[in-house]
């Protein structure tokens, strides 16, 4: 292959990639689309051809795929896996200015779960999967293999990053990479709102005539809904199972002194509906634990 006029030459004769170029092109012969980013992280501007959307449009955004424009535009839709077009001259003021490299992770059939502060690290370590983990600026990307449809902000810190989105290479990480779970395409779900779900769904047990509150304080009420919270957001498999026995054992606890709010059921739903389950698996979870305990 001609080498193109921005490749570096030594001494000796012998020519020299740019250190991004280099680790852009061993991507991409693994199967790895990839893009140069800019000062901010973030990919080019479009080329000139495409410049204010003169194009008509933006191209392949619709689709996994290279961008046909001859620079580097149309953002994840540029990653490419082929060398002459990561190569090419029309790329070249791009690589120079790069500052890292991007790549598009549902192009390599990965989904990257982008963990941005402690808190959200905290919260993967308990919800899901182990799996391979690259260290960020501010927390953790894990990598599973698999690719889903992208969203932000699907809980506080938490982004996820696969078809039609790109993310920061940040070296090959550590750890086994793990099957995509069904727990973090659940997370891109959207579901209704919990709390008109919960209150529509389900019948909340009324006081019983003479029934006395063994509740001393409110935090015993809310220490038990945390701890079911924790329960549900812990469970690794049989959630449906984990599920129904929290449900059973809350409304044993509780669901006879009429206690229970919308607001406290709007969080064990939430929790069960984050893991995977649907509205109807638990509007009948809970009411087959009602049942059961004859309430």
């Amino acid at each position: 292959m001609t080498q193109p006029s921005f490749i570096r030459r030594v001494r000796g004769g012998m020519s020299v990639l740019p250190e991004h170029l280099r680790t852009a092109l061993t991507l991409a012969a693994a199967g790895v689309p990839v893009l140069p980013l800019r000062k901010g992280k973030v990919p080019f501007g479009n080329c000139r051809a495409c410049a204010n959307n003169v194009c008509g449009g933006r191209p392949n955004m619709k689709t996994a795929g290279p961008c046909r424009c001859p620079a580097p535009c149309h953002a994840w839709a540029a990653a490419t896996t082929d060398p002459q077009v990561i190569t090419t001259p029309a790329w070249a003021p791009a690589w120079r200015e790069a500052v890292c490299i991007g790549y598009h992770p549902g192009g390599a059939g990965l989904t990257v779960v982008d963990l941005d502060d402690a808190d959200a690290i905290a919260w993967a370590r308990i919800a899901l999967p182990a799996t391979r983990t690259v260290a960020t600026t501010r927390g953790e990307h894990w990598i599973y293999r698999g690719a889903m449809a992208s969203r932000n902000a699907v809980r506080p810190g938490v982004d996820i990053k696969s078809s039609m989105a790109y993310a920061r290479y940040l070296g090959p990480g550590a750890g086994r990479m793990a099957d995509l779970p069904d727990v973090v395409r659940a997370l891109t779900a959207k579901a209704p709102s919990p709390a008109r779900s919960a209150l529509h769904a389900v019948t909340l047990p009324a006081r019983a005539a003479g029934a006395e509150c063994p509740h001393r304080t409110p935090a015993y009420l809310e220490r038990g809904i945390a701890m079911a919270v924790e329960r549900i957001t812990a469970a690794r498999s049989a959630i449906h199972a984990t599920v129904y026995r929290t449900f059973l054992a809350v409304l044993s606890t509780h669901g006879r002194c009429g206690c229970l709010t919308d607001t406290h059921i709007t969080r064990l739903f939430t929790a069960a509906q984050t893991k995977g389950e649907t509205l109807r698996h638990c509007t009948d979870a809970w009411t087959n634990a009602a049942t059961r305990l004859g309430l």
